[in-house]
C-alpha cells in the first residue's frame, strides 16, 4: 500500500511537468481528456494497475502494454511521457499523476470538481440543476461532475465540493432527525 503523502510527493512534481508540456503544445485539454480515459481504465481494471505496479514484470513489457493500449491516437508527447515514468520506475504511480494533472487543470480553468453521489443514477435534468446550483455556491467559472451510486441513501444526493459537503440524501435527514429527537 502506498502512503498518500509519499504518493502526492511523488506525482506533483509529474503531475505540473505533464502540464507544462501540455501549456507550451496548446494541449492542456487533449490531455485532460486522455488522461480521464487512462484513469478511468486503471481504476477499473485492478490487473491493469497490479501489472504497472510489478517490479518483477519488465519495462519493455510495461512499454509495449502502453503502447497498445494508447494506439496511434495518442499524442505523442504524452506517450513519450508514459514510457519516461517507466523508465523512472514511476509506472506505478500514473493514477495519482493523472489524477494530480487533472486538479492542475481544474485549477487553471477556474473550474471546480462536484462529487456528487446519488441512491440512484441521475437523469441528464438532474445533473444540470446539480451543475446550476454548484456555479451559484461556488462562483466559479465550470464545474465538473463526478458521479457515485449509493444505495444506503434511499433517496436524494449528497455532494461534495472541495472540503464543503452538502447532505441532501434521506439518509442525511433521518439522521438529523434522530439527533434532534434524542437531544430533547
Amino acid at each position: 500500500m502506498k502512503n498518500n503523502a509519499a504518493t502526492a510527493e511523488v506525482a506533483q512534481p509529474y503531475a505540473q511537468a505533464l502540464l507544462s508540456i501540455a501549456q507550451s503544445n496548446n494541449l492542456t485539454e487533449e490531455f485532460g481528456a486522455d488522461a480521464r480515459t487512462l484513469t478511468n481504465l486503471i481504476s477499473g481494471s485492478g490487473e491493469l494497475q497490479s501489472f504497472l505496479d510489478n517490479p518483477f514484470i519488465l519495462p519493455e513489457n510495461k512499454k509495449n502494454l502502453l503502447k497498445q493500449l494508447l494506439g496511434e491516437g495518442v499524442n505523442p508527447y504524452l506517450r513519450n511521457f508514459l514510457l519516461l515514468l517507466v523508465d523512472r520506475k514511476r509506472i506505478s504511480f500514473l493514477e495519482p499523476i493523472l489524477k494530480q494533472y487533472l486538479a492542475l487543470l481544474r485549477q487553471l480553468n477556474q473550474t471546480v470538481l462536484a462529487e456528487v453521489t446519488s441512491a440512484v443514477a441521475l437523469t441528464e435534468a438532474q445533473v444540470q440543476t446539480v451543475k446550476e446550483k454548484v456555479l451559484a455556491i461556488t462562483k466559479a467559472r465550470e464545474v465538473e461532475i463526478e458521479t457515485k451510486i449509493d444505495t444506503d441513501l434511499i433517496g436524494g444526493v449528497v455532494i461534495k465540493v472541495g472540503s464543503q459537503v452538502i447532505d441532501a440524501s434521506l439518509r442525511g435527514q433521518l439522521r438529523r432527525l434522530s439527533l434532534r429527537l434524542t437531544s430533547n
